[in-house]
């Protein structure tokens, strides 16, 4: 895409802080025609201070009324009958963040202050002798206008960068055009990254990005400039928010290097876009007078992220309601699946396993609730795309579905993907695991068996449990039960005085109980597995049976107690 061709701006001053802004530097002033015949007497190391305003001392208490990047202008009236305050005045001054401080002897003051001339060359802050015969009004007159005419300048070359991003929008142009066009205005590189810091797209010299991935983050924001891994949130939206939310503002344009007016530094911007900070608009190798035009690009980098966001919710919702439709039993037939399946690069043709992802309970209620399930479904997506690029995948109200090939399916590995990508660390989530369907007709029963597998699961061994269908075994069954008192009653009822957690060796017994249920009453082998001597076995045996009943005889009371074992390792019961 061809560039537009935008005027230069004026000179852009780079405060202490860092921070970008529209100012005249103290050495320029100087070269202004009111001050040709002044006289710089201290403070040279601080010539390139901006000055945004100006102000007159005309009170002694000055501090209070002191302003950042201000030339305060004084005829030391205030301070004539106390010259040796002007001393102590330097330091205070420069704390309030002044520029320069220009005073006009003769009147009121014969000479400066030795001491407020060396404080003035240790703070680096200026200080102008300023010739008898100016008026401060031709210098306020001269100054202001002079830094009103920059802003105007810089708003004009603004507005028209605006424009030449804008017009590449509406003629269909997405993120990597945008960026180029800023690469090629500014002569630098440029990156667009999410809000964890991975690269969306980039653009210039290659020399210059391998800077811009080696610059160190700013201050204000821990995440890496640019972490160059495969994109993650790749899935729609195809623009996330940091894992706890919006991100904290950037702030609206800061430069972490100034670098010179010729090589240029490191600079950022935010992209905002409703209310939200999605990542931010980065570039290194800009003129220090070009660096404002990031913050209208990272403007219209957020109006291209809205269209894609709405276009990519609309392309998601469409497959995720057409794979919803196929786990219902509601898509048609085979060949009709497979054949429209085929148009959103998936196979469902093939043996497929479906994996059923869902948050485990959690504090974020609303709008906090929808951005995380957004994310998970964007970490399964790449997750998936990873391992099986002819995997499906959707996210529904509360779960994310997989559809992937049987053969491929190593379920451990794809959790472990998707959990680094989500990489929420007060939240979790748990995995159910179906059968293998063997074609598209199976599916749908295929999904119930993920369902159960990651509702069960997870009340079997908690949160973040992983679980195949057919682990579930009798589990299945207890989980249909709705009354969960009427479980705690069989649970009491069957196990009695072992049922609780209170009590040591309670819990000791009821754990020998499991393990001889486990082995089919195999004593040699129970005291094998507990570290137990035979004859001990033998005599806790006894004590189960004085507590519990008959269970070595009565095959129905051990049904009984294996059941109840059974509840009461199920959580949430």
């Amino acid at each position: 895409m061809s560039s537009f061709s935008v005027p230069r701006p004026p000179t852009l001053q780079i405060d202490g802080a860092g921070t970008l802004t529209y100012g005249l530097s103290v050495g320029e002033i100087l070269g202004l025609s009111t001050l040709a015949d002044a006289r710089l007497v201290a403070g040279a190391g601080g010539l390139g201070r901006v000055v945004q305003r100006l102000n007159v001392m005309e009170v002694p208490d000055v501090l209070a009324w002191v302003k950042p990047n201000e030339l305060l202008l004084t005829t030391g009236y205030p301070l004539r009958n106390t010259p040796e305050s002007l001393g102590h005045l330097v330091a205070d001054l420069d704390t309030c963040g002044l520029a320069a401080l220009a005073v006009k002897p003769g009147r009121y003051l014969d000479r400066l202050p030795a001491e407020m001339i060396d404080q003035a060359d240790g703070l680096d802050l200026p200080l102008i002798l300023l010739p008898e015969d100016v008026g401060f009004d031709d210098i306020l007159n001269q100054v202001l206008t002079d830094i009103l005419n920059r802003q105007a300048a810089v708003l004009a070359r603004g507005e028209e960068v605006h424009r030449a991003l804008l017009q590449i929008v509406l003629c269909g142009g997405g993120l990597q055009e945008v960026t180029d066009e800023v690469a090629t205005l500014l002569g630098a590189a440029v990156a667009v990254l999410d809000g964890e810091g991975r690269r969306l797209a980039a653009s210039g010299d290659e020399a210059l990005l391998a800077r811009l991935r080696a610059t160190p983050p700013d201050a204000g924001d821990p995440t890496p400039p640019d972490a160059l891994p495969p994109l993650g949130s790749a899935a729609a939206p195809p623009f996330l928010p940091g894992a706890d939310g919006p991100t904290p503002a950037i702030a609206p344009v800061t430069c972490d290097d100034p670098g010179t007016e010729e090589s240029g530094g490191h600079v950022a911007a935010p992209v905002v876009a409703g209310g939200f900070t999605y990542g931010r608009m980065a570039a290194i190798g800009v003129p220090a007078p070009d660096a404002g035009i990031l913050e209208r690009a990272a403007t219209v980098v957020a109006l291209v992220i809205t269209k894609q966001q709405a276009v990519s919710a609309v392309e998601s919702k469409y497959r995720a309601d057409f794979l919803r439709d196929v786990l219902t039993g509601d898509s048609g037939d085979d060949e009709h699946v497979v054949a429209h399946s085929a148009s959103f690069g998936w196979d469902l043709g093939r043996p497929s396993t479906v994996l059923v992802a869902a948050l485990d309970r959690g504090t974020a209620r609303g709008p906090e609730e929808r951005l995380l399930q957004d994310r998970l479904v964007a970490a399964w997506t790449s997750a998936v795309r990873r391992r099986d690029r002819s995997g499906a995948v959707a996210g529904f109200s509360g779960e994310v579905v997989a559809v992937v090939a049987a053969d491929a399916c190593d379920v451990q590995a794809l959790a472990k993907d998707a959990a680094a990508v989500f990489a929420d660390q007060e939240r979790t989530f748990s995995v159910g695991v179906s059968r293998v369907a063997q074609v598209s007709a199976d599916l749908p029963s295929a999904y119930d068996q993920a369902v159960k597998a990651v509702r069960v699961g997870r009340q079997m061994h908690g949160d973040g449990a992983i679980v195949h269908f057919d682990e579930l075994g009798v589990f299945r069954l207890l989980s249909l039960v709705e009354d969960t008192a009427e479980l705690h009653a069989f649970v009491q009822e069957t196990l009695g005085e072992l049922a609780g957690d209170q009590d040591p060796e309670a819990v000791d017994l009821r754990r020998t109980l499991q393990v001889l249920l486990e082995t089919n009453l195999n004593v040699a082998e129970t005291a094998r597995r507990l570290h137990f001597h035979y004859n001990t076995l033998r005599y806790r045996i006894g004590k189960l049976e004085r507590l519990l009943g008959p269970f070595t005889d009565d095959a129905n009371l051990r049904l009984n107690l294996t059941l109840a074992l059974h509840v009461l390792r199920m959580r949430g019961i």
